[in-house]
């Protein structure tokens, strides 16, 4: 889940013209939003996000924030906290007081450096314009949808962009087995960041058990 709820947050940071080819006089905004995050040093997150299962009976809201700079990322909820350095990454769990740390590769990659996931919803998503709509903002929208070429885990996902600021606002996951995932950008802004931060600051957790998966 963590996987999906991160593909989720990755597709609103890193949007291209092509991908919404189809979307009618969107070509400008959708320009303009790929060349604020090409131009920017890094980027800062907040979101909040819920998840919903009918069929199992869940229903789970909470926030979390994202900090970017190209590949590497700090990714944050209130049961998990993870660092990518471009090479390793480390997932800090409370509730167990554990990090398992990974060298991802091949599928975990998609999910986690913005060009490769770019690469597979352009190719693999089916990708159409839905119409306007008004975000939570009260500002006026586009929404696109994008369904799988092929059968996928996700069923489909619904995208809303503000046309005032290009900049998306809300994502909507629906999964084949039920679970709806709908997340919310709080905030999305240019920042810049020093390189360590995104390793596994250990000397701040002496006490945890450390995993090593590699």
């Amino acid at each position: 889940m963590m996987k999906i709820i991160w593909y989720c947050v990755i597709m609103f940071a890193v949007m291209s013209d092509n991908t919404f080819a189809q979307a009618v006089d969107a070509k400008d905004i959708i320009e303009k939003t790929s060349q604020k995050y090409k131009q920017w040093k890094g980027v800062d997150i907040k979101f909040t996000t819920h998840i919903r299962s009918d069929k199992n009976g869940i229903s789970e809201s909470f926030e979390g924030t994202v900090v970017m700079k190209n590949d590497k990322f700090v990714l944050e909820t209130p049961d998990m906290k993870t660092w990518f350095d471009g090479t390793t990454q480390w997932t800090y769990m409370p509730r167990t007081g554990e990090v398992n740390v990974i060298t991802p590769t091949g599928s975990d990659l998609q999910f986690l450096n913005p060009m490769i996931l770019l690469q597979r919803y352009q190719k693999d998503f089916n990708v159409s314009y839905i119409g306007e709509s008004t975000s939570a903002n009260a500002k006026t929208a586009y929404d696109i949808a994008l369904t799988p070429r092929k059968k996928d885990d996700i069923e489909k996902i619904e995208l809303q962009i503000e046309k005032n600021v290009s900049l998306p606002v809300k994502l909507v996951v629906t999964m084949r087995n039920g679970m709806h995932n709908v997340i919310h950008v709080k905030e999305i802004k240019e920042a810049v960041h020093t390189d360590d931060i995104f390793s596994f600051p250990g000397s701040e957790y002496p006490d945890v058990e450390i995993i090593d998966l590699r």
